[in-house]
């Protein structure tokens, strides 16, 4: 099957250096380009990406409110945000926004191809301690918007104790060791986790965890 994909980002050559990459691919198709954020989403509706790659800074509409956008919509595209530099602040507000990960523009070419792939399979691009690393600095610091708790009901108290280790930091290999259980075990209630509470990836899971005061950021009461 292949992996539709739409770049967004105000550089020419920038958007012309990732075509020309993953045209090279076979199991990897451009369906369109975009200057802005406001394109994006335009163009999002009309060629149905199964991935965009979305640049933190542009003219307009940013990346952070176009994923925000594109993450709202029905049958949503995954989101890898692209940024020059490795800065926590504009990461946190594209988990908040609905991004599945980050890559630095300078990423390697085998490096992007992989992490277009691993967001298309419906996996988070992010370390689960990345995630808990932001999620600890900032979310300490601002009010959450809180959701409905009623989300959690459809968990079985062993999914609630998955969730709350994966929002921990902890891998599918950990999670296995500290319930005693096989990684496909594992696999089998991460699977229906994100079903049953409609996240796309680990890492909305996380957000979530973290928005339904499951789990707390290091050093709260």
């Amino acid at each position: 099957m292949t992996v539709r994909v739409l770049i967004a980002d105000d550089q020419h050559l920038v958007r012309a250096g990732f075509r020309m990459i993953i045209s090279a691919r076979p199991d990897l198709e451009v369906v369109g380009e975009a200057g802005d954020g406001a394109q994006a989403v335009r163009l999002a509706a009309q060629c149905r990406p199964d991935v965009v790659l979305m640049d933190v800074r542009m003219p307009g509409m940013d990346g952070i409110d176009a994923t925000r956008q594109l993450t709202a919509a029905p049958d949503a595209p995954k989101v890898i945000i692209l940024t020059t530099f490795d800065l926590d602040e504009p990461l946190y507000a594209a988990l908040r926004a609905g991004a599945s990960g980050f890559l630095l523009k300078d990423v390697r070419p085998a490096e992007l191809v992989a992490a277009i792939r691993v967001v298309a399979r419906g996996e988070a691009l992010l370390a689960p301690t990345v995630t808990r690393r932001l999620l600890d600095r900032f979310v300490a610091t601002e009010l959450a918007t809180r959701v409905d708790e009623r989300r959690l009901d459809g968990l079985t108290d062993r999914e609630r104790e998955v969730l709350a280790l994966i929002a921990r930091g902890a891998s599918n290999a950990e999670i296995a060791g500290r319930l005693v259980v096989t990684e496909a075990t594992v696999k089998t209630h991460v699977s229906a986790i994100l079903r049953k509470l409609g996240v796309r990836d680990r890492v909305q899971a996380v957000v979530l965890a973290y928005d339904l005061g499951l789990v707390r950021p290091r050093g709260s009461a």
